[in-house]
């Protein structure tokens, strides 16, 4: 077996271990085990000088292999690092693609650490409600500083190889034949006597750090991921600053242990392969290949329009954005450049960057100018009338084989197909707002939509770097329906006893980002009042505030009151008007606990979940937890809703 995962060469006494493990070299119990062996001769081998550790394939170790996570098989990754450690051998390890958790903790264990330009390193167990199990906080703190440290491991995201490079995770970044130059690397350090001690050994090296700072950034970090499990990794980082190594070690494991047996973890390893299996082809259609696109037609320059078409033009796509008038098209283009220049100015983007995005983006009156599209996403008014027009006039222009996408929230895809003499060609293609930044896509597949077309949806989310979920065809389909079904009872609670601030309090402790109340104010009440009227369906309360007025923040009030800052505080004048139909309905006020709040809005929303199982238009239930956690803000420390309810309901944010 070590031959065939671990190679060894020896080029003029410095030891290649080339490790493979298809796909992504993970660190499964048999390629430990087959290294441990390879590191016996290495260690052997009085002719052997030095050692270089590569990887085969397209990265470098892309860390552990989950599904033997908490399984305690030897050698463990800990202990070979100690072994590499201790060999009394000059070690590198070259790093291309990825090294990521347990593939940088290895690489930490080596006396240096070379590159290719492209190369990124991340410790991303966070991303799982774990940390770093091998000494990557510990490590890291030592070389980088406690800082530097908290922030890899405690926000999950890759780093590039040049800004490693700064931070002294990386020794050198080459350009050209990797191993050779991390041999030459290696060869010229032992000529020159140029070895530092083993990184354990580098406490005394590490940068200062400021313990407030520390604390005030996990919190900042806990808020970004929706999750608490950054705090964990600020315990490990502050351990590595205060403890001796031996110490520090046992003091991450004994974290890293706790997280893996921590309803916190299993419900994020439960999102972590749900993701995955929501972006594969359904089974029924697996073999099916995708269609060609290059060029999208955007209907429609709103937010909606504009969000989408920066969303294709941020993945390389050339857009055409179609509206009505010129007006209203510049209207669009002007929210485009805003948004871009927004970014420009805080940072995260590049300007020549966005002036190429830019100019992927073109804009027109004429229909006819979408001819040459492949993709056509219409993102008009919400209306079934104006998107079977609007469907019919595509039908007439669109070249053969392109594939029309409606963006709607609720309407049926198979009465718009309808409109069209090429239902195969239709789906629905529901993205989030704003869609140049949420990740969720609704594909809602027709009764005739065709495979490849659903195959062709798929990878296209997936190139824009969406979380992609296949629907069936209903009313508001996954998402909205069991939105819907959770609001239900919301004016009722507001009606029997609640304030909308005691509401949105009861879902930020549960763990959600936001209540509904303050959801609906910065959406807009009016979007829920128009579908309410074209459905029939009036909800007196909210009815109310909008016959008022009273849209939410762009109105500057609806639920809450709103300063010039969109700064929220309770309206009496909500409270009265409340009052006031309660007292109409003979209702008498009392006070509500936040459990009862949350057991009557998500209680619905869960029986509305087991409902859409039944009748298919979900596949999974893992799948109806993948659209509330990245559409709707479910705390991903609950795994979304069906797990949640799986696991037991009404389990405070306070007992992961």
């Amino acid at each position: 077996m070590s031959d065939s995962m671990v190679r060894l060469d020896i080029q003029n006494g410095i030891a290649i271990l080339t490790l493979s493990n298809p796909p992504v070299n993970a660190l499964s119990h048999a390629l430990r085990t087959a290294f441990s062996v390879r590191l016996v001769e290495v260690a052997r081998n009085t002719a052997v000088e030095g050692l270089v550790i590569a990887c085969a394939g397209r990265t470098f170790v892309d860390g552990a292999e989950i599904s033997e996570l908490g399984q305690v098989n030897t050698p463990m990754l800990r202990e070979i690092i100690s072994r590499l450690e201790s060999m009394g051998k000059p070690s590198v390890a070259a790093l291309h693609g990825t090294a990521l958790g347990g593939g940088l903790e290895l690489a930490l264990g080596y006396t240096f650490r070379v590159a290719n330009q492209d190369a990124k390193i991340g410790l991303p167990e966070v991303k799982l409600g774990l940390l770093p199990g091998a000494g990557g906080t510990v490590r890291t703190t030592y070389l980088a500083g406690a800082k530097a440290s908290l922030e890899l491991a405690g926000s999950g995201e890759m780093m590039r190889a040049d800004a490693a490079g700064k931070l002294g995770l990386i020794d050198a970044v080459f350009a050209g034949d990797l191993i050779a130059n991390a041999v030459r690397f290696l060869q010229r350090k032992i000529s020159e006597n140029d070895i530092p001690a083993p990184v354990s050994q580098r406490a005394g090296d590490m940068p200062s750090a400021d313990p407030a700072a520390l604390e005030k950034l996990a919190a900042e970090l806990c808020q970004k991921a929706r999750s608490s499990a950054p705090m964990l990794t600020g315990q490990a980082v502050k351990a590595a600053l205060e403890l001796d190594f031996a110490r520090a070690m046992q003091e991450e494991r004994r974290l890293f242990d706790e997280a893996v047996a921590s309803p916190r973890s299993e419900a994020l390893r439960h999102l972590f392969f749900a993701e995955r299996a929501a972006a594969k082809l359904p089974e029924d259609v697996a073999e099916a290949g995708t269609r060609s696109v290059q060029a999208v037609g955007v209907i429609g320059a709103g937010t909606m329009g504009s969000g989408i078409a920066m969303a294709f033009a941020n993945s390389g796509y050339d857009v055409i954005i179609r509206e009505m008038n010129a007006e209203a098209l510049q209207r669009g283009l002007e929210r485009v450049a805003t948004t871009y220049a927004r970014s420009v100015s805080r940072g995260s983007l590049a300007r020549n960057e966005a002036d190429r995005r830019i100019a992927r983006i073109e804009g027109t009156v004429e229909a006819a100018d979408l001819a040459k599209c492949d993709l056509i996403v219409e993102a008009a008014f919400e209306d079934m009338e104006v998107k079977k027009l609007v469907f019919a006039e595509l039908d007439r222009i669109a070249r053969p084989g392109a594939i029309l996408a409606t963006n709607t929230s609720y309407l049926n895809v198979d009465a718009i197909a309808a409109a069209t003499s090429r239902p195969d060609d239709v789906l629905g293609l529901h993205f989030f707002s704003p869609a140049n930044v949420m990740k969720l896509v609704e594909v809602v597949r027709g009764a005739e939509t065709a495979p490849n077309v659903l195959a062709t949806a798929l990878d296209v989310s997936r190139k824009l770097r969406k979380q992609p979920v296949v629907v069936g065809v209903c009313h508001g389909f996954v998402g909205n329906r069991m939105l819907a079904a959770r609001n239900a009872q919301l004016s009722q609670l507001l009606l029997e006893g609640a304030t909308p601030a005691q509401v949105d309090g009861a879902f930020r402790a549960l763990g959600w980002p936001m209540g509904p109340c303050q959801m609906q104010d910065l959406a807009g009440l009016d979007i829920n009042w128009r579908n309410r009227k074209a459905l029939g369906t009036p909800d007196a309360l909210p009815d109310r505030l909008c016959e008022l007025g009273r849209f939410g923040q762009k109105a500057g009030k609806g639920w809450y009151l709103y300063d010039g800052n969109r700064e929220r505080k309770p309206d009496p004048e909500v409270q009265v008007i409340i009052d006031t139909m309660a007292a109409e309905r003979g209702i008498t006020r009392k006070l509500l606990s936040e459990n009862e709040i949350i057991d009557r809005t998500h209680g619905p929303m869960i029986t509305e979940g087991r409902r859409i199982l039944e009748e298919g238009i979900a596949v999974r239930s893992s799948d109806i937890d993948v659209i509330w956690v990245h559409g709707y803000g479910f705390p991903r420390d609950l795994g979304g809703p069906m797990f949640w309810d799986d696991k037991g309901r009404l389990r405070t944010k306070g007992e992961i």
